[in-house]
């Protein structure tokens, strides 16, 4: 199976990544859905992740919104592994043109990728929400409570919430990207959160790969499917 990764993607003139939370577990940050993601967590007296996540309850209950986000979503200390390493050489030989990411760590960014597409936002992106001044990660870890602006106003992180809608233009640039493409990469997602899975269907290159531990609903569609992890298959195929 690594062999024939290793074929595909060295007659690859243009690949795309698209990759989710799994792509970033060897990383030690959990992914989502799985025994002991993100979803299966206590937030306490609210109902689920996905209600203290969504932006009625970050303008509504703002200071349990923090508490929950940086005790689960924050990883500042997490390192790129060798799925996030192994893109970025392939980038740097001029093989893959984009990384499209549902994730919010900025890790690809820190193995060296240049071209990725955050579909969600990125933890490390944080803005004022009364007059705009931008802000790092540090502004959100090394604050208690709610996040404030010398301004007064409240720092939102730049992460896409529940109920917000994703950012048009990075929308518009994944399908230019999946259009030109002639091999698609897809690691570490159950492809079951939409829009971004439907994204998929803008490939209409030749080979579509798919990397994750559980089936998805693309598998009869792919040229080829591991159930490896993300980095052991994608380090051992680039080299």
């Amino acid at each position: 199976m690594i062999s024939e990764l290793r074929r595909i993607i060295a007659d690859a003139k243009r690949i795309v990544f698209f990759g989710g939370a799994g792509t970033s577990t060897e990383s030690g940050i959990p992914d989502f859905r799985s025994a002991g993601g993100l979803y299966r967590r206590s937030t306490g007296t609210f109902t689920a992740p996905e209600e203290v996540l969504s932006h009625r309850f970050f303008v509504h209950h703002a200071a349990e919104f923090f508490d929950f986000y940086r005790a689960h979503l924050l990883y500042p200390d997490a390192r790129p592994n060798a799925a996030h390493l192994a893109l970025a050489r392939l980038e740097a030989r001029g093989q893959l043109t984009a990384v499209i990411t549902q994730n919010i760590d900025g890790l690809h960014q820190a193995a060296g990728s240049r071209n990725v597409l955050e579909l969600h936002g990125s933890v490390h992106r944080n803005r004022c929400q009364l007059c705009g001044r931008r802000f790092g990660l540090e502004a959100i870890t090394g604050s208690i409570g709610v996040p404030a602006c010398e301004c007064g106003g409240t720092i939102k992180p730049e992460v896409v919430l529940y109920e917000e809608a994703l950012d048009a233009n990075v929308l518009d640039a994944a399908v230019a990207h999946l259009a030109a493409a002639d091999t698609l990469i897809v690691g570490g997602t159950s492809l079951v959160v939409y829009p971004a899975a439907g994204l998929v269907r803008e490939f209409g290159g030749r080979e579509l790969v798919l990397i994750n531990k559980e089936p998805t609903g693309y598998d009869d569609l792919a040229t080829l499917v591991l159930r490896e992890p993300i980095g052991e298959a994608l380090g051992a195929a680039v080299g």
